[in-house]
């Protein structure tokens, strides 16, 4: 196979050079889904181009994927499109597509090397032969999609024989082409791997939650859907010498590193404040509050620091201070909800000399506890009071759910398409007879 086919003459093709170099961009940059923009490119080569484009990506184990076949004709393609996962490259590459995932072309093709009668050296290169002919191809090219000195994958335009051939002054055009989607499908990558790495960062600073006896714990946290960013959003709950519960939960301002270690530092410096002190959660808030504004005088945050513990008759009781924070939400296990008034201050890093408010509810038995940061209940263009009913409608519907299905529901429906990260953390409280129908 050589890499231009003598004896085949063509007029250059311009008018994929200068006609649309702004929807080829537009395609490439539309979605961070690779194989979405790369099916959107081959609609643009098609028919302008070839009479069919098919776009082939290298998986994590060097096997072939075929994302996107592209035909003129729709109706030549069979049902399922051509697409899926391709026999793997062999060790010595002889077909084309073999030859340019191992490095080479791009490769020109004409009629007399891609007959289907012509014998195939390994099962991609039969398939590939089998391509060729279901959609009536003349010539061809296939050319890498290289990146970063890494071949990412490879396009293959082909032209049927009513057309004039694909010849050698193509190959530098539909090289080019290749490139610019090789760099699209790298910057697809490079930033679901940052995102990967950000989420991982994020929940490394997340705690464990502490086995609490009788009392169910559970917290989820998610980060932003459209941004690859970490955030200041965290959740925290340990046991004080006094037997109390904490819950706590909060939101550095920003979604970048600096908000992500300052979010960090600050539950660190909450929990050694709330083990020695023990004392009322607004006076805590109050010492987090000097503390942050020393450390971190231009940062804000948002914090609910709430104590569960149970009185002498043997009923819950809830505890809490809010720094600017949302309020609870008090579920029963028959589904009434309300959020408690009270408890209400400023966010961390406004006025460290404030005195906070503290508020105290007593519980029902089997009730659930949620705390949670505003991504949850925020919508762009909606009022927080529009939020914070939907969510209470939500959590009335899962309120005899166990405590990790509560958590997984609330998300799924409440933080499919959310612009911001979003942590809960939940406590379900024990059974108890002798209190099973008292109220908040």
């Amino acid at each position: 196979m050589s890499r231009v086919a003598p004896g085949l003459g063509s007029a250059p093709f311009p008018a994929i050079q200068c006609r649309r170099p702004a929807a080829r961009r537009s395609a490439l940059s539309s979605t961070l889904d690779p194989r979405k923009s790369l099916s959107r490119v081959c609609r643009i080569l098609v028919p302008q181009l070839a009479d069919w484009a098919a776009v082939d990506l290298l998986e994590d184990d060097g096997r072939p994927f075929r994302v996107s076949v592209v035909h003129r004709d729709p109706g030549v393609l069979p049902v399922g499109g051509l697409t899926g996962a391709l026999p793997p490259v062999p060790e010595v590459p002889v077909g084309p597509l073999a030859r340019v995932l191992a490095g080479a072309g791009p490769l020109l093709l004409t009629s007399a090397n891609m007959s289907a009668g012509r014998r195939a050296t390994d099962p991609l290169h039969a398939r590939q032969l089998e391509l060729f002919r279901l959609l009536g191809t003349d010539t061809a090219i296939v050319a890498p999609l290289r990146a970063r000195r890494q071949v990412l994958g490879a396009v293959t335009v082909g032209r049927s024989a009513g057309r004039a051939p694909l010849a050698s002054s193509d190959l530098a055009l539909v090289e080019d082409l290749a490139h610019r989607m090789a760099l699209g499908v790298d910057n697809a990558r490079l930033h679901q791997q940052t995102q990967h790495i950000a989420e991982r960062l994020q929940r490394s600073l997340l705690p464990a939650l502490p086995a609490t006896g009788p009392l169910q714990l559970a917290a989820r946290y998610t980060p932003a859907a459209a941004t690859a960013e970490v955030g200041g959003d965290w959740y925290d709950s340990f046991p004080l010498p006094t037997g109390h519960t904490t819950m706590i939960i909060g939101d550095v301002t920003g979604h970048d590193l600096r908000a992500a270690i300052t979010m960090s530092q600050l539950r660190n410096m909450l929990r050694g404040i709330a083990c020695d002190r023990q004392e009322p959660p607004g006076k805590i808030l109050r010492r987090l509050d000097v503390a942050h504004h020393s450390l971190y005088p231009r940062a804000t945050a948002t914090c609910l620091y709430g104590l569960l513990g149970q009185n002498h008759d043997g009923t819950w009781r809830l505890e809490f201070s809010s720094a600017g924070h949302p309020p609870p939400l008090l579920i029963t296990y028959d589904g009434d909800t309300r959020y408690p008034a009270g408890g209400h201050g400023l966010l961390l890093g406004v006025d460290p000399q404030e005195v906070r408010p503290d508020a105290a509810e007593v519980l029902a038995a089997r009730s659930t506890v949620l705390l949670y940061t505003d991504g949850l209940i925020e919508r762009r263009g909606e009022s927080m009071d529009a939020g914070m009913t939907r969510l209470r409608q939500h959590a009335a519907a899962l309120a005899r759910e166990p405590l990790d299905a509560f958590c997984d529901e609330l998300l799924t429906g409440l933080a499919a398409d959310h612009a911001d990260d979003v942590a809960i953390l939940a406590a379900r409280l024990p059974v108890s007879a002798k209190h099973a129908g008292r109220r908040f």
